[in-house]
């Protein structure tokens, strides 16, 4: 078990609770004019936390009922309902991704490994990757000025902003299925038409979404690949071991029910987004939810890892860096929450012998 150096030279063991829910929360490193990127200043402090679920509500699980000749087990540790009703405790494990294509290509895979695999770089305090997989695999990056962007979906295509090393997303060689036959020749799939992979142009697409205006303006000209002609500027985005992923992917998670139970509880500075912005932060998205889809067979009846990625503005535009670790943190208790729930009521299933949905 890893170990952490306190500043006497000595060590304590970095301790993760048996029945934890195992977060793995990333960040992302410098870029630009930012020395400490924001979304790791928000992080960082969440490293090894431990945070607790809340108590679930008796009537969102149903308790078995006894039947003739038979009687429930009625000691805790072997009542599903019971236990579920109770906190359960969550390990966080932060991760800071470099701002650039190559590092999220060679890193998130491994997050998704059974068992997960770190990079060889990350720090020592990283406490041992579960056993299997991640409960929950959750993505920070900043945006521009406002409120939190919680994103619903990732795209495939449409990287043509260079990294932090000034570097461009790979180019992709689509096939003869990613492109139909227009007025004027050939289009690829996307270009202004209703098969775009979302409503701002996606494969090589002529407008850009509002996300993407904001990145770019973000970034300057000189981070833009050059080019005004899409058709004549390559494809960028996933390509070589993406080609079975839609250019699409959206998250498990309800993240509309999500942020209205957050708005509930007074976190008011958030919304939902289905434009992530084809940077960075859509890249790695896209990377995180594809490889989920990868590691899950059909055959294994333990759930897969929840993905979400949330977008925070800059320090103090207009939240705290405190602000935004609380919001985190409420986000990873509600989504390890909705977990537990699900869990209890396929554990209760199987004591009663009554198949689960949902």
């Amino acid at each position: 078990m890893p170990a952490v150096t306190k500043p006497d030279g000595t060590q304590d063991p970095i301790v993760v609770p048996d029945d934890a829910f195992r977060v793995l929360l990333t960040g992302f490193g410098p870029f630009l004019n930012y020395e400490e990127n924001p979304s790791w200043l928000s992080v960082k402090p969440l490293q090894n936390a431990i945070l607790y679920t809340d108590l679930l509500p008796d009537a969102l699980l149903t308790k078995p009922q006894s039947t003739a000749g038979s009687s429930y087990p009625t000691e805790r540790s072997q009542d599903p309902a019971l236990d579920a009703s109770q906190p359960k405790p969550i390990h966080i494990t932060t991760l800071k991704v470099p701002v650039i294509y190559d590092s999220v290509l060679s890193i998130v895979p491994g997050l998704h490994a059974r068992p997960p695999v770190l990079p060889d770089d990350a720090p020592p305090e990283c406490a041992e990757p579960p056993d299997s997989n991640y409960d929950f695999i959750f993505h920070i990056g900043v945006a521009g000025r406002g409120p939190l962007r919680m994103e619903r979906i990732a795209h495939k295509y449409g990287y043509h902003m260079k990294d932090a090393s000034g570097k461009l997303a790979p180019a992709v060689k689509l096939s003869t299925k990613d492109f139909r036959r227009g007025d004027g020749g050939v289009m690829r799939v996307g270009e202004g038409t209703s098969e775009s992979s979302s409503s701002f142009g996606g494969v090589g697409g002529n407008t850009l979404s509002p996300a993407e205006s904001m990145e770019r303006e973000r970034l300057g000209l000189d981070m833009v690949e050059a080019g005004g002609d899409t058709i004549a500027r390559p494809t960028r985005g996933f390509g070589v071991g993406y080609e079975s992923f839609p250019e699409e992917l959206p998250t498990d998670v309800d993240v509309t029910r999500l942020v209205h139970d957050l708005k509930q509880s007074g976190v008011e500075q958030i919304y939902t987004s289905m434009d992530a912005g084809h940077y960075l932060c859509d890249f790695i998205y896209y990377c995180s939810l594809a490889e989920v889809k990868r590691s899950s067979k059909p055959y294994e009846k333990r759930r897969n890892t929840q993905v979400l990625f949330l977008h925070c503005p800059p320090v103090n535009q207009p939240l705290s860096t405190e602000e935004v670790t609380d919001a985190i943190k409420r986000i990873i208790v509600w989504v390890c929450g909705q977990q537990q729930l699900h869990d209890a009521k396929d554990d209760t299933a199987i004591a009663t012998g009554v198949s689960s949905s949902g």
